[in-house]
């Protein structure tokens, strides 16, 4: 059980029988009257958000979730398949991975998040390596704004902004969490 003075950014709750994360958290206290603990929350399984206030006597549950170590196996259309160190099987849909199911490689560690034994969520490593499969050559133009980019493909169907002098062919670091460049790699 939290109390309303455990609320930070990240904490997990179990509002309504759903988990939610604080994204946003900021206190302030009145002149007269109880401090307010102004949240905003995540719901973990449909990605909603909303605003809640509280008061310094409110009360919040823990939900249970738990981690499990697991590799990625393979993807059949929109499945993809994990496998723990137990080596049970554990499916997640394309809608549950969001935009980390581009970046999954055969036999990567992942961490898998369950909510009342259910995978809700995974966690990639922050950065993997991957060939750009399309690209098209840079034009320079006016270059006096900062940086330059084109788009470019890459294993995995994923398209991002590189610089110019990245070509077909080459691997590239790209941040698992945000989805961008981060640079090439040499061989």
């Amino acid at each position: 059980m939290y109390d309303v003075s455990d609320l930070r950014k990240g904490i997990k709750l179990l509002i309504d029988g759903a988990p939610w994360v604080v994204t946003d958290f900021e206190f302030s206290k009145p002149g007269k009257g109880q401090a307010i603990y102004n949240c905003k929350l995540k719901n973990m399984l449909n990605g909603t958000t909303m605003s809640r206030s509280y008061r310094s006597n409110d009360k919040f549950e823990k939900p249970d979730l738990s981690q499990r170590l697991v590799h990625f196996s393979y993807a059949v259309g929109d499945s993809y398949f994990f496998t723990d160190e137990n080596y049970e099987q554990v499916e997640m849909s394309a809608e549950t991975l969001g935009r980390d199911r581009f970046f999954l490689i055969e036999d990567m560690e992942c961490e898998v998040l369950y909510f009342s034994d259910e995978p809700i969520e995974v966690t990639l490593p922050n950065f993997v390596e991957r060939k750009i499969i399309h690209c098209d050559p840079g034009a320079r133009g006016n270059t006096a704004a900062g940086k330059v980019t084109k788009p470019a493909t890459i294993e995995g169907d994923y398209e991002l902004p590189v610089p110019l002098f990245v070509n077909e062919g080459d691997t590239i670091r790209v941040d698992t969490r945000n989805g961008e460049y981060v640079d090439r790699v040499r061989s």
